[in-house]
């Protein structure tokens, strides 16, 4: 799509560049940002991720902008709003995990950011190509573990690993990726030279 190397899944569609240069791997904090990502993710579960890139503002928009105090407070007609919303994946069983692990956020006795992040592998190798990155490892083994532990739902351990992906828990840019010389803290500018928003 550009000059620049980029990991083979990062290259292959506009809406692609975009969030690998910008998004994937940068470290992201807050309630509502990581409760959506957090969302995202487990909606993911069985489809493409660019289905779900593609629906993101209309589930923001669905969804409360992810605030989990709001979206803990849906009720029966939140529900059949959703299921009736073309807009988004209707999926009876993944809008009622969102609307539970949204209840899951407000019973916890530390904040869901904390939570997820006391997970970060203290060491992650670069993997130098798309083969080396892992599906799961014990730390999002872990996660899951403790998530399940406190109710929430639809976050296994590759659900979750694909979290720490996104969320800059770990880099896993590929050794010849441009963004594996740009620190995780640290959001890159979009191909248009627009810096990236990562968190809301």
């Amino acid at each position: 799509m550009t000059d620049l190397v980029r990991c083979p899944w990062g290259d292959s569609t506009p809406d692609y560049v975009e969030y690998h240069d910008t998004e994937w791997g940068v470290e992201l904090h807050g309630e509502s940002a990581m409760f959506e990502r957090m969302s995202l993710e487990s909606f993911q579960s069985g489809l493409s991720w660019i289905t779900i890139l593609r629906k993101r503002e209309n589930f923001r928009a669905a969804f409360a902008g992810f605030r989990p105090e709001a979206v803990a407070r849906f009720g029966t007609a939140d529900f059949d709003r959703l299921m009736a919303d073309a807009g988004i994946v209707r999926n009876r069983a993944k809008i009622n995990a969102t609307i539970n692990n949204a209840r899951a956020v407000a019973d916890l006795d530390v904040p869901l950011d904390d939570l997820l992040w006391s997970f970060k592998p203290e060491r992650h190798e670069r993997p130098a190509t798309i083969a080396d990155v892992p599906a799961v490892t014990p730390e999002s083994k872990a996660m899951a573990k403790e998530l399940k532990r406190r109710g929430f739902v639809f976050l296994g351990p590759t659900t979750c690993y694909a979290l720490m992906q996104a969320t800059g828990m770990v880099d896993d840019h590929i050794a010849t990726c441009f963004r594996a010389d740009t620190p995780a803290d640290t959001p890159a500018e979009s191909p248009t030279g627009t810096p990236a928003v990562t968190a809301r």
